[in-house]
């Protein structure tokens, strides 16, 4: 008698993934290019020509985050890797630790902060809701924290939070600053420098238009001195980011084995955005972005967050009362293969959220997205006098 499994004929079978149009908050479209960059040979991960290619990727991230002072470096796992990264390697435990919460990926840093022993203080706000400067001032006055951190576009949401009275207010008090960045690197302005930020995070995925996989941070010399003065030694390995730093810069030791395709994806990536230039690029996202908002009014829907504290890239749009927005999106992803995700947590059955991030950021592309979108609410039973062209 066998003891092998039987292997099901599917799993031999080629790989055929349904074409889908991935209007969510990521993943975004890939680029065609970065596809094409991840077919290239791999090297080792000890070789001088993926040591060039993370030369030109800090370099190239620098002008996505907006410095010319800091240090960029690239993280082998996900956004959440770059989040655990940036709270495990600046908040040390019996630290106070301030929080600007106001939405999912908030609660995922607090939680991170409590496992490092911080002493968490927290500033809460209704899920979309932002912060006034003068709220965040007082609040880290008050508090006088060691390290800030708050979510400068917050997936879950919609909402945009600027740093620039939060990265002040902290380091009048001697705090550091911890941004995260997933839905804003690379099609939104986030001015590392000039608004104060001493660690940011992002992810590959949304605004950079390539696979899920690596997580692209920065450093501000500030956060260097820190680091390099630290004297308890964190409780991560894998993300230790003094170890990182020497494998990728300094003696090139082994530290870890690299996705090397991952960032030959990466490069690429930013090469795209290099050569469409970047102002050019958040001037598409915006143009994009306001545009869907003038369709969806039209038919009579309204956004989850007040104009002037929306993400471009990542729009909240609120279910009409009686619809099922399961429903909706179902619809959607049948008729013409758009994944739209739901709200959750407290938005959940509440928000659609619909990203237009990259390859999919044009006039065509949300045109059709808004046609689409009327089509599945009205075979729900919306009735809207507005008219999508």
């Amino acid at each position: 008698m066998s003891t092998t499994q039987e292997i099901p004929t599917a799993a031999l079978s080629p790989l055929h993934p349904p074409k889908r149009y991935l209007f969510g908050p990521g993943p975004s479209m890939v680029h065609p290019r970065v596809y094409e960059a991840m077919g290239k040979p791999i090297v080792g991960h000890l070789d001088p020509y993926f040591f060039q290619i993370m030369g030109e990727i800090e370099q190239l991230l620098k002008m996505a985050y907006g410095t010319t002072d800091g240090v960029t470096m690239v993280i082998s796992g996900t956004g959440s890797a770059g989040m655990e990264a940036s709270v495990a390697n600046f908040v040390e435990s019996g630290k106070k630790f301030a929080v600007f919460a106001n939405g999912y990926f908030c609660d995922r840093i607090s939680e991170m902060g409590k496992r490092q022993g911080a002493n968490l203080v927290r500033f809460e706000k209704p899920w979309g809701e932002t912060f006034s400067d003068q709220e965040a001032r007082d609040f880290i006055r008050r508090e006088k924290p060691d390290v800030v951190a708050f979510v400068n576009a917050e997936t879950s949401t919609g909402a945009l939070q600027p740093g620039d009275a939060i990265c002040a207010a902290a380091h009048e008090v001697g705090a550091l600053v911890i941004a995260d960045c997933v839905t804003s690197l690379g099609s939104m302005p986030i001015h590392a420098d000039k608004t104060g930020i001493d660690v940011a995070y992002s992810c590959t995925q949304k605004g950079l238009s390539c696979p899920p996989g690596l997580s692209p941070m920065f450093l501000s010399q500030r956060a260097m001195d820190w680091l390099s003065k630290r004297t308890t030694t964190p409780r991560t390995w894998y993300l230790d980011l003094k170890l990182i730093r020497d494998y990728t810069t300094v003696s090139r030791r082994y530290h870890h084995t690299a996705p090397i395709s991952m960032f030959y994806a990466l490069r690429e990536a930013l090469a795209v955005i290099a050569e469409e230039g970047i102002e050019n690029r958040w001037e598409r996202h915006l143009r994009c972005h306001k545009m869907f908002v003038k369709g969806i009014e039209s038919m009579g829907l309204r956004m989850h967050v007040p104009e002037g504290h929306r993400i471009w890239t990542l729009n909240t749009v609120c279910v009409p009362q009686g619809i099922d927005d399961a429903n909706v999106r179902t619809r959607l992803l049948d008729a013409q293969g758009i994944e739209i995700p739901g709200g959750f947590g407290p938005l959940a059955g509440k928000v659609f959220r619909v990203g237009i991030m990259g390859p999919l950021a044009t006039e065509d592309n949300v045109n059709f997205l808004l046609r689409e979108f009327k089509k599945a609410l009205q075979a729900e039973g919306y009735r809207s006098s507005g008219a999508v062209s």
